[in-house]
């Protein structure tokens, strides 16, 4: 299993509150790739901060925390999945597309369905991990090795 590549995808509270999960398993089903775990939660404020870390100080970071914490939707919870199998991160981030949805391929899930709100926060529908490494932290936040139904990471 540790040779193929992970990748965790959130379904935030703007994706949630537009119903919009059958789509979004439609989409990551014709990727190919297994799913390994998913869980639906209300984020908490600590999650949020540690997911976002590498955003911290910037002028957006307060709208983007607020933001998964679903304070701008009705629907305050999230889908959080890991998919694993080959090429998971670049099927997943092409999948997902641009940050900015007015700057997505109209034919990805952003560019779809996402927007920019009236306050300017980008209403971008997933999450997709960057690059392997990113994938492997965020995994750890948000999933226990006993929540995945397969073993992706070893054990110290």
């Amino acid at each position: 299993m540790s040779k193929k590549q992970v990748v965790l995808i959130v379904v935030k509270p703007d994706g949630t509150s537009k119903g919009l999960l059958p789509q979004i398993f439609t989409r990551l089903n014709e990727t190919h790739l297994k799913l390994v775990a998913a869980r639906v939660l209300r984020v908490s404020r600590s999650l949020a901060e540690e997911h976002y870390k590498h955003i911290k100080g910037k002028p957006f970071y307060e709208k983007t925390i607020r933001h998964l914490l679903g304070e701008y939707h009705k629907d305050k919870k999230v889908l959080a999945m890991v998919y694993c199998g080959a090429g998971a991160v670049k099927k997943c981030r092409d999948l997902a597309g641009a940050t900015n949805p007015e700057e997505a391929d109209p034919t990805s899930i952003r560019g779809a369905y996402g927007c920019v709100s009236s306050n300017g926060i980008f209403e971008n529908v997933i999450h997709a991990s960057s690059d392997k490494k990113e994938a492997e932290r965020e995994i750890k936040l948000w999933f226990s090795p006993e929540d995945l139904s397969e073993k992706i990471y070893r054990s110290k």
